[in-house]
C-alpha cells in the first residue's frame, strides 16, 4: 500500500511561480512512473507531466518550458515535485499526483492552484 501526501498549492497572480510537492509513503520502492494531473472546473482530468523511475520526463504541450517535474527516490519515501513558473490563469485547477506500480494506481488528495489575471 502506498499513501501520497500533497502540498504547495495556493493563490498567485499571473506570471508567478509555485512548487507542488507529493511524498509517497509505504512501499515506495514499488513505484514505477509518477505524474501530475490537473482538473479544472467543468473539464476532464488531464496529464500535465510524468517522470519514469529512471528520470525520463514528458509534458503536455501547454506547460512545456514553464513546468519542471522532478523526483527524489529516497530509501523510505519518494518525493515528487512540480515547479511551475510563468503561471497563467488557464493553469487554475486542482492538481493531483499519481503513482503507478506494476499492478495499481495511487492518487494524492489534490491541491488547489488558482492563478488570477
Amino acid at each position: 500500500q502506498v499513501q501520497l501526501v500533497e502540498s504547495g498549492g495556493g493563490l498567485v497572480q499571473a506570471g508567478d511561480s509555485l512548487r507542488l510537492s507529493c511524498t509517497a509513503f509505504g512501499r515506495p520502492s514499488w513505484l514505477n512512473d509518477m505524474a501530475w494531473y490537473r482538473q479544472a472546473p467543468g473539464k476532464s482530468r488531464e496529464a500535465v507531466a510524468s517522470i519514469t523511475r529512471g528520470g525520463i520526463t514528458n509534458y503536455v504541450d501547454s506547460v512545456k518550458g514553464r513546468f519542471t517535474i522532478s523526483r527524489d527516490n529516497a530509501e523510505n519515501t519518494v518525493n515528487l515535485s512540480l515547479q511551475m513558473n510563468s503561471l497563467k490563469p488557464e493553469d487554475t485547477a486542482v492538481y493531483y499526483c499519481l503513482a503507478v506500480t506494476a499492478s495499481e494506481y495511487y492518487w494524492g488528495q489534490g491541491t488547489q492552484v488558482t492563478v488570477s489575471s
